[in-house]
């Protein structure tokens, strides 16, 4: 049985009303999401912008794919980790 490949995916330019829910909904779109994370700012509460997201070889082809991703209107800033 082949092992499944994992890719780890920095998101960046997340807009601040984006939380891991929203992030997995979105990327979900594309395929198998293991994890997705927002970096939240631990004095404030407040999102730093960005996040990292886990998924498949498959998902990340399907991501890749696609020119530009936006999410509420902001240009997400997506690369391989």
């Amino acid at each position: 049985m082949a092992s499944r490949e994992i890719y780890k995916l920095f998101v960046g330019n997340l807009p601040w009303t984006i939380g891991h829910q929203e992030l997995r909904a979105y990327f979900q779109e594309f395929g198998k999401v293991i994890t997705a994370n927002v970096v939240f700012d631990k004095k404030t509460g407040c999102s730093k912008g960005f996040g990292f997201v886990t998924a498949t070889k498959d998902t990340y082809e399907n991501i890749d794919k696609k020119d530009r991703h936006t999410l509420e209107g902001n240009t997400l800033n997506i690369q391989k980790s």
